[in-house]
């Protein structure tokens, strides 16, 4: 009997593992797309996705050089593995989107961790690659009510229109401070209530990656 039910789960996993992995698919590139406001389901995403988006997918390496390898593969490339090498040896996706209007967004991929796992989310940027245009967070096990706030449409639209360089040309990234900042804070956002903890590992996040992307902003 143990043989029998072990075989029949191996054979329904090995079923389900092409519709799981189409969920995810779909599911990043809703994500992706959130990040520039552009709201899509899984009936239209892949549409979406191909008229705003398409191939223009690549990675770029520490030294912001871009490196050759195809859209798909670039899309596929794990966070969740790339996270745990140092800076210099990762890899670094960019999304590369143009607007109904004709503008260019950068798009950003970047994973951290959080109180009790996991936390991602994508990046938006201006042409410029020194303003955000969007952003959108998740999470794999935050508490509700507190750090689960990152994954909100009022937090995430704080990050809208912030610089994540100084004056100097010096990449500072986004503070996201306890107790709040000023609504014209160029480089801050208010933390989640509750949520100290998820709060710094966002903002540890975002300043982990923006490094690691660095070089390619400032060219």
């Amino acid at each position: 009997m143990v043989i029998v039910v072990a075989t029949v789960l191996a054979f329904v996993s090995e079923a389900l593992n092409p519709i799981q992995k189409q969920n995810e698919k779909e599911a990043k590139m809703i994500d992706i797309l959130r990040s520039v406001e552009i709201e899509s389901t899984t009936e239209n995403v892949a549409d979406q996705y191909e008229k705003y988006i398409g191939n223009n997918v690549f990675i770029v390496n520490y030294e912001g050089e871009r490196q050759e390898i195809e859209a798909q593969a670039a899309f596929n490339i794990d966070l969740s593995k790339e996270v745990r090498q140092p800076l210099s040896d990762r890899q670094y996706p960019v999304y590369e989107c143009h607007l109904d209007n004709g503008e260019v967004k950068f798009i950003l991929p970047v994973r951290g961790k959080g109180l009790w796992g996991p936390i991602w989310g994508y990046i938006a940027l201006d042409e410029n690659k020194r303003t955000i245009y969007g952003a959108t967070f998740d999470h794999q096990g935050e508490t509700p009510g507190l750090g689960a706030e990152i994954a909100n449409d009022s937090f995430q639209q704080q990050f809208k229109g912030k610089s994540i360089f100084n004056q100097e040309g010096e990449l500072v990234s986004i503070n996201v401070v306890k107790g709040g900042v000023p609504d014209d804070a160029p480089h801050g956002v208010d933390a989640v209530s509750g949520g100290t903890i998820t709060s710094q590992g966002l903002e540890n996040m975002l300043e982990d990656y923006l490094t690691g992307y660095e070089a390619f902003l400032k060219k």
